[in-house]
C-alpha cells in the first residue's frame, strides 16, 4: 500500500504543479508520472526479499519506457525541418 500512496501522491502533486504552471499536457504528464514511477519502486523497494508482485512491475516499467521512447521520436520529428524527415 505504500508503494501505491506514493504514486497516487506523485500523480497529483504533478497534475497540480502542471496545472499551476499552466503546462498540463497529456506527454508532460506521461512523462512526469513515469519518472515518479521509477522513483516510488526504488524508494519502496525492499532490502532483503522481493514480493511477487514487485516482479510484475517489470512489464509497466517496459510499457512506460516504451511509451517514453514514442514521445520522445515524435518530439524529434516536430524539431526536425520537413525537408529532412519523409513522410
Amino acid at each position: 500500500m505504500r508503494f501505491v500512496r506514493g504514486h497516487v501522491a506523485w500523480m497529483v502533486a504533478t497534475v497540480l504543479a502542471l496545472a499551476l504552471l499552466d503546462a498540463l499536457s497529456y506527454e508532460l504528464f506521461f512523462v512526469l508520472s513515469l519518472i515518479g514511477f521509477l522513483i516510488v519502486t526504488e524508494l519502496t523497494s525492499p532490502f532483503n526479499v522481493t514480493p511477487t508482485w514487485r516482479r510484475r512491475l517489470r512489464w509497466p516499467i517496459l510499457l512506460g519506457l516504451a511509451g517514453f521512447a514514442v514521445v520522445v521520436v515524435r518530439r524529434i520529428l516536430e524539431i526536425l525541418p520537413p525537408e529532412v524527415v519523409p513522410l
